[in-house]
């Protein structure tokens, strides 16, 4: 079913599966999945509370600037408002509850496994100003020659995703997402390209409470935010167990908020990391 609000040209193509199945066959094949209506209004507007009043860590690798100076990390001292803060389930328990939210957690566990946890979990908070980014993969675990790919039809397994929870409804002016479908398949990172395949580079443009899940291969970028909104974002990052979990300050520094591990659920805090003894413990 194909979600049709905000649809112009160059749109990315956002279709509901509902079967999990064809989740898994889409995020194999397209490199990402839709999922609409997640998030309620009240949660939307709990979410974008809670991120208002995280504070950044410096030690954390976290960034606050306003239109006037950077206040904490440093990003060629850009002026606008931008607050990026990691690992944001150590800050507040809100947090926590959507590291396994349905449907998103049901795909993730399909592609990376009942044991599978998140390895990061992060909040954005981002005003008129910022700029475009330039499209890049956030990893490319397996480089493959494109015809090695497609030619022999490799499927290549999914090492990374990410869910983009989506705040605000996002058009052109506010700044889309931009993806360009199916180049999880070219084995390789844009390297300057804008399309792939004969495909170009397509904007989400999704409402508020929507989701978008995709692999860390697909080239993507975030776009100029040019409206006079402020945009809102959360992401939650999942991996199979056996690869590293990102929670700094590092080396081994990083300690869990008790009081809201203890509020954790059993699936919650697997996710966290607490995992039963297995090869390499």
């Amino acid at each position: 079913m194909a979600r049709e609000n905000f649809k112009m040209e160059h749109s990315l193509s956002l279709i509901e599966y509902q079967n999990l199945e064809d989740q898994v066959k889409a995020m194999e094949r397209d490199g990402y999945v839709y999922f609409p209506n997640v998030l309620k209004a009240e949660e939307i507007a709990e979410l974008k509370a809670g991120m208002d009043a995280l504070e950044p860590i410096k030690e954390n690798f976290d960034h606050y600037s306003t239109p006037e100076k950077d206040i904490v990390g440093k990003k060629n001292k850009q002026k606008f408002l931008q607050k990026h803060i990691k690992c944001i389930f150590n800050h507040n328990a809100l947090f926590l509850n959507y590291i396994d939210r349905s449907p998103i957690i049901e795909l993730t566990e399909a592609v990376h496994g009942e044991e599978c946890h998140i390895i990061g979990q992060s909040g954005w908070v981002t005003g008129q100003g910022r700029p475009d980014q330039e499209l890049h993969v956030d990893w490319l675990p397996v480089p493959l020659p494109e015809e090695v790919i497609c030619k022999l039809n490799i499927i290549v397994p999914i090492f990374i995703t990410t869910a983009h929870f989506y705040l605000d409804d996002i058009d052109e002016e506010i700044g889309p997402t931009k993806f360009v479908p199916g180049s999880h398949r070219s084995g390789r990172t844009p390297n300057g390209d804008t399309t792939w395949n004969g495909v170009k580079e397509q904007s989400i443009h999704c409402r508020a409470g929507d989701v978008i899940q995709f692999r860390s291969e697909v080239w993507h970028r975030g776009s100029a935010n040019k409206s006079r909104k402020t945009r809102y974002l959360m992401q939650v990052h999942y991996s199979h167990r056996m690869i590293t979990q990102k929670f700094p300050p590092y080396p081994h520094r990083f300690r869990f908020n008790e009081s809201i591990l203890a509020q954790a659920t059993p699936r919650q805090r697997r996710l966290l990391g607490e995992h039963k003894s297995s090869n390499y413990d």
